[in-house]
């Protein structure tokens, strides 16, 4: 087991805090890295080393390897925590570290997975003319992430429910297959299983497309009940925010028979919440008893938190991979009908598996559960608390 170092992007993140704490790491990660920027506007990382000591300069890192943890954040862009990234892992690497491990929960530029050739992306579909002409004049930025990543020092790359088959296949390719992808499909079935937010004896579990579906078939396995049907919808895109829905002929169970169920719409991520909602309001007319929407990585904006307060949709749960949707204001009105699964723990059992580092021995549930008081279900969970 190497000697690990854990650090992130920027100073006074919790996501960060809480990885280092349950992997046992008992100096605070700020004190570890300080994150400077020039007066010339250049962000300069630099490890807080011996500083009195004037031997082995160049190398003082020799012997452990970084773990890099990486989250959006309201007060710098994406691209900007892209190349902070890139100059950690530089940094680590110019000062002798063996290995570089970047733990991004939403990895950035996976949206822009494929581009205007035939050799820009492995797709599960066929793509068409119109599929190229969408990204006609683009970068393939998704791969040029990867490059810059690996060029840079990047070892290995960790992430959270990434459904992209371009992203998974060329990540693999670029580290040589150490892309790990975590699939939360068992701490959502325990979620699901242990809390009061649906009857499971009246459960149906549903596809927004056929994209989502093999995750959600994923957490239908984790349940363990094979009695739960699965819905899918099958969704067409005309424009950029126009879609068509109906319903997969396919699917376990029909429109006709949702009537007093309760139906789970699980997606990997949501931004403007146009298209949830229409398949919501799909759904609402089989009459079920409730809908819950649960979904991995939530972007916040105005829009998103306008469209999704929709009556159609009666719960959202999401995980804190975007960590200030932890935040009552990012969260608006939806915080009466919002819970956030905090999944530090759940990362961190796997960080063992996957870094050789020793991490605390946590009870189940690997998740600890954030809703607002104004939320109906809000009990105080003190058996939640970590």
């Amino acid at each position: 087991m190497k000697d690990v170092v854990i650090v992130g992007t920027v100073a006074d993140n919790p996501f960060v805090e809480d990885i280092a704490h349950h992997m046992t790491q008992r100096i605070d990660y700020s004190d570890l890295i300080s994150l400077k920027t020039f007066l010339n506007s250049e962000f300069c990382p630099r490890f807080i080393l011996d500083e009195d000591s004037w031997d082995n300069v160049g190398n003082k890192l020799k012997g452990r390897q970084i773990l890099l943890v990486s989250t959006s954040q309201p007060d710098l862009s994406r691209n900007d925590l892209a190349f902070r990234n890139c100059l950690i892992a530089r940094a680590a690497k110019d000062n002798g570290v063996e290995r570089v491990t970047l733990l991004e929960p939403d990895l950035f530029f996976s949206a822009q997975d494929r581009g205007p050739r035939p050799e820009h992306g492995v797709t599960a579909f066929e793509r068409d003319a119109a599929d190229y002409k969408k990204f006609d004049g683009q970068p393939f930025s998704a791969r040029l992430y990867a490059d810059l990543l690996k060029s840079s020092g990047v070892d290995e790359v960790i992430t959270v429910h990434n459904h992209s088959n371009a992203v998974k296949e060329m990540f693999g390719r670029t580290f040589q297959g150490a892309f790990h992808n975590l699939q939360p499909a068992d701490v959502y079935a325990q979620y699901l299983s242990d809390s009061d937010i649906v009857d499971e004896g009246n459960l149906v579990l549903c596809a927004p497309d056929k994209g989502a579906l093999p995750f959600v078939r994923e957490v239908h396995a984790e349940l363990k009940r094979p009695s739960v049907p699965i819905l899918v919808i099958d969704k067409e895109r005309s424009g950029e925010r126009s879609v068509s829905m109906e319903i997969n002929p396919e699917s376990d169970i029909g429109l006709s028979d949702l009537a007093g169920k309760d139906v789970v719409v699980i997606d990997d991520m949501v931004r403007t919440g146009s298209t949830i909602v229409k398949a919501c309001s799909l759904i609402k007319t089989g009459a079920p008893r409730r809908i819950v929407f649960l979904v991995t990585h939530f972007y916040t904006s105005q829009e998103g938190r306008e469209k999704l307060n929709n009556p159609v949709i009666d719960e959202i749960v999401v995980s804190n991979t975007i960590p200030q949707i932890l935040n009552r204001d990012m969260q608006g009105r939806l915080r009466k009908k919002m819970v956030v699964l905090r999944l530090s723990r759940w990362i961190a059992h796997y960080l063992g598996t996957i870094i050789g580092s020793k991490t605390l021995i946590v009870k189940p549930p690997l998740y600890v559960e954030d809703m607002s008081s104004k939320n109906p279900r809000w009990k105080g969970m003190p058996y939640q608390k970590a």
